[in-house]
């Protein structure tokens, strides 16, 4: 299971945390300080794979990837793979990359709620649902078709919006 997935940017500002396993704000707060200073201390020609005991309890392991400002990091138990994991953190970003044309910090900071809904698309409840950017992508666009749908409905009728102008 996942237990959590963060981005957070160089300067370990979360831009992301979603936890899957309930903790207190203390705690979620504790372990992303944690996250952020074993990451930025390990140099970049090792291994993108971390115990995450010491801070996220047994059992549990973290794997990241880190493009230009940001850091990808998810979390999770030894019943997730994790050369599966560090494939997800890919179809994560790809995904991002053709919502936002080349994701970048920004992005992330101004649309945070569709950020969230791709990341529902793919992981649900800390279970995997999806590992296809292109499904991913095409159940976006239906969310977005949809909700274009639902605001153009206008609940007024043009009688009575027409009344007010008088």
């Amino acid at each position: 299971m996942i237990k959590a997935v963060l981005v957070m940017n160089t300067q370990g500002k979360p831009r992301l945390a979603k936890f899957y396993e309930f903790q207190p704000v203390e705690q979620q707060q504790e372990a992303i300080r944690n996250v952020f200073s074993v990451l930025c201390s390990r140099p970049e020609h090792v291994s993108n794979f971390v115990d995450a005991e010491s801070f996220f309890g047994p059992d549990s392991r973290l794997v990241y990837k880190h493009f230009a400002t940001l850091y990808f990091v998810f979390i999770f138990d030894s019943s997730e793979n994790e050369l599966a994991m560090l494939d997800l953190i890919q179809v994560f970003v790809e995904t991002l990359d053709k919502c936002f044309r080349n994701v970048c910090e920004l992005d992330i900071v101004f649309n945070y709620s569709k950020m969230h809904t791709i990341l529902d698309e793919i992981i649900l409840g800390g279970q995997v649902l999806e590992t296809s950017s292109t499904e991913v992508m095409r159940a976006i666009e239906e969310i977005a078709r949809l909700d274009a749908a639902s605001n153009a409905i206008n609940l007024v009728p043009k009688s009575v919006s027409g009344w007010r102008s008088r």
